[in-house]
């Protein structure tokens, strides 16, 4: 079963945006009465069936309502900024992991900087890639895509979370289960990933000052877009539904 974009339903019906509808009649060559997935990117989705097709239009008959499946915890990703497209990934598969939301951090050894109209158009391809992601997985809502922050900017969104993790390479001893075991209701987690050089000792420091807890991956140097994905996951199969 395809899924699919909708525009807001009306009596149970819903028509696909017009790419939405090229790709199921020109790509996946579907026809009345086929069924498919149907999510208003809003969190809510539908076992559905082709009604009608008009002109290139298509119209979708709502069957039944799919039972929801965002995390019961909510896991938001602070990434330094990384060279290269290894945005695109992390976007790509904490979206399919189920991470609420990305956010892009200016750090100390960040080399990348995106300011005013670079950080704007990176976002809007991130944000692109992170709805493919979510209909690619039959994810009804895709994660929030934030623009880059400051490091200022960003200290005081993470002091916001019920549980800040930083998995950082000289920390010992703490692995993630060891931090669900002292808290495992913990339900708002932010999870902070150094650039390519690491974060610096200043801000560690930063981070413990509001709260933030340093954990160990093991004894293996991760990348950054590695560490990045391992540790939603880790989260998610700890506090979330993996």
């Amino acid at each position: 079963m395809h899924s699919f974009y909708i525009e807001p339903p009306v009596d149970g019906e819903a028509l696909l945006p017009a790419e939405e509808a090229k790709h199921a009649l020109k790509v996946l060559r579907l026809g009345l009465g086929d069924e498919v997935c149907a999510m208003d990117g809003a969190g809510s989705r539908w076992r559905g069936e082709i009604a009608e097709i008009s002109g290139g239009a298509v119209r979708v008959r709502l069957l039944e309502p799919l039972p929801a499946n965002e995390a019961p915890a909510r896991v938001t990703v602070y990434e330094g900024l990384p060279k290269a497209d290894k945005l695109d990934f992390i976007a790509q598969k904490l979206t399919e992991l189920g991470a609420a939301a990305l956010v892009p951090v200016k750090m100390e050894r960040c080399v990348v900087k995106l300011d005013g109209k670079d950080g704007a158009k990176r976002r809007e391809r991130l944000e692109k890639i992170a709805r493919e992601a979510a209909k690619q997985c039959r994810r009804g809502l895709a994660p929030e895509i934030a623009e880059p922050l400051s490091w200022r900017q960003a200290l005081a969104r993470m002091a916001a979370h019920d549980l800040l993790l930083i998995p950082w390479e000289d920390a010992e001893g703490t692995r993630l289960k060891d931090v669900h075991r002292a808290l495992p209701e913990a339900r708002d987690i932010g999870i902070v990933i150094g650039p390519e050089g690491g974060m610096s000792e200043e801000e560690v420091r930063a981070l413990a000052d509001i709260g933030g807890r340093t954990v160990t991956l093991g004894p293996r140097i991760l990348r950054t877009e590695t560490a990045a994905v391992v540790s939603a996951a880790l989260a998610m199969q700890l506090w979330g539904d993996m």
